[in-house]
């Protein structure tokens, strides 16, 4: 039996210890998110799957932590804080920013020679494929006409000035880490991929979500769904049958 003792710290939330399940999922946050965002699917895949979701400095409880504004950084720093739970195996799932950050935390697990099973990247092109963004640097109504647009933030606090006072710093420095980022060049992954994407969405197209098959030698497969950058609020169920499947798969397989 697992020690459900452990602490998992600031970075983790466990909304739903599973210590005895046969394999953990960890979740990346968009730009601008939050672990919260990931506590319906810790609530739907428990007891069966152990849900972890990671929690970025600079907001909710964290907000007065120092914001990491570089996607390499915050890849290193999340590695360190997943290092003692690798005793079942871990898949990841990011969307957006966090499907970035996902793959450089899987490519330093690989590294490490604990890699993580499966990667699931949903609403992010391939790390091969460069946009040059720069609303990280636009004023304060361009940053909330963006998020408003992607519709990634509850209506209620785009309405609220002092909550969005509160959030602005941390979703800046998202964007920047996300827009700044550049792919350096490295072994390909040996892990599946599977990526998730939106017919609609204005951030990936469909040909920049099919290239994350270039980083892998394992197996590789790409979801299409109606919707723009959040479809995958309005596919919950699929994509929860996806990642079941996978990790049923996985531990039949261990």
């Amino acid at each position: 039996m697992t020690d459900d003792s452990r602490e998992t710290g600031p970075w983790i939330r466990r909304f739903h210890p599973a210590p005895d399940a046969p394999a953990r999922l960890v979740c990346f946050p968009h730009a601008g998110g939050s672990a919260t965002y990931y506590f319906p699917v810790s609530r739907a895949l428990s007891p069966a799957i152990d849900v972890f979701a990671i929690q970025y400095p600079g907001r909710q409880d964290r907000r007065n932590e120092p914001r990491v504004e570089d996607i390499e950084d915050l890849a290193d720093l999340v590695v360190e804080e997943l290092r003692p739970w690798g005793d079942v195996p871990l898949t990841l799932f990011g969307h957006s920013m966090g499907a970035t950050l996902a793959f450089e935390v899987a490519r330093r697990l690989e590294a490490a020679g604990t890699p993580p099973a499966t990667l699931f990247v949903s609403g992010r092109r391939a790390p091969s494929r460069v946009r040059e963004e720069t609303v990280h640097l636009a004023d304060d109504d361009r940053l909330i006409a963006d998020i408003t647009q992607l519709s990634g933030t509850d209506s209620a606090v785009l309405a609220d000035p002092e909550i969005l006072r509160m959030i602005l710093p941390a979703v800046r420095s998202d964007y920047k880490a996300a827009e700044t980022y550049r792919y350096r060049p490295g072994p390909l992954l040996g892990m599946d991929i599977v990526a998730l994407a939106g017919d609609n969405d204005q951030q990936v197209t469909v040909d920049e979500a099919a290239s994350w098959g270039e980083h892998t030698t394992a197996s590789f497969e790409l979801k299409v769904f109606p919707g723009g950058h959040f479809f995958l609020d309005s596919h919950v169920t699929t994509i929860l049958g996806l990642i079941r499947a996978r990790m049923s798969a996985l531990t039949v397989k261990s």
